[in-house]
């Protein structure tokens, strides 16, 4: 069930979706493999991606994304910016 993101919230899911994009891109990964290790589907993956989509999701999907991309949450939050030590870690 989803819920939708208030107007307050819209532009950091947005931001959200888009580090999580860039960082899987970097990582090499597909929506498909980065979906699969996540234990998400690969169309919640690319709602939560999309650029002009604003998709609300569980911090419970939150979490499994970071860990499948192995990266701290936090670091997902506030990633204007990848630090160094994110941007030279290669996926194992």
């Amino acid at each position: 069930m989803s819920k939708d993101v208030s107007f307050r919230n819209h532009d950091r899911f947005i931001q959200l979706g888009i580090a999580i994009s860039t960082l899987r891109k970097m990582r090499g990964l597909s929506q498909e493999k980065l979906a699969e290790q996540a234990g998400i589907s690969r169309s919640l993956l690319s709602a939560i991606e999309a650029p002009s989509i604003a998709k609300a999701f569980s911090l419970e999907v939150f979490f499994d994304i970071a860990d499948a991309l192995e990266v701290d949450p936090a670091d997902l939050i506030s990633a204007s910016v990848f630090p160094d030590r994110i941007l030279n870690k290669k996926k194992s």
